[in-house]
């Protein structure tokens, strides 16, 4: 079903979860999710992917320097890791008791 307003996609990582990277150089590392890049489908993870960014010379900074960060790794590449058994596991959505839509664990069919 194609959505009438925010056209965004819905993902099924967002901020704070925990992750596990499932493919690339950093296979089976896991992190928590600093910033969800919803355009561009990818997503920033605390110690992994680390990058170094050169900063130009400037007033406050006349030294300059090499900064590391966290690079961005595709959306595709990392798994939710379920709170209640530990193990990286595919996610879905369903109705809570509540009536809102929730995430929940496809492995143990748990709400996340």
């Amino acid at each position: 079903m194609e959505r009438k307003f925010n056209k965004q996609p819905k993902l099924h990582v967002k901020s704070g979860d925990t992750v596990e990277v499932i493919a690339g150089n950093n296979k089976g590392k896991r992190g928590k999710i600093v910033e969800v890049l919803v355009k561009k489908s990818r997503v920033k993870i605390e110690g992994i992917g680390m990058i170094k960014k050169h900063i130009k010379p400037s007033a406050q900074n006349p030294q300059g320097e090499i900064r590391e960060e966290e690079g961005s790794i595709h959306i595709s590449n990392v798994l939710v890791v379920d709170p209640s058994t530990g193990k990286a596991t595919r996610t879905g959505r369903k109705v809570n008791e509540a009536g809102k839509l929730q995430r929940y664990s496809k492995a143990s069919g748990k709400f996340i």
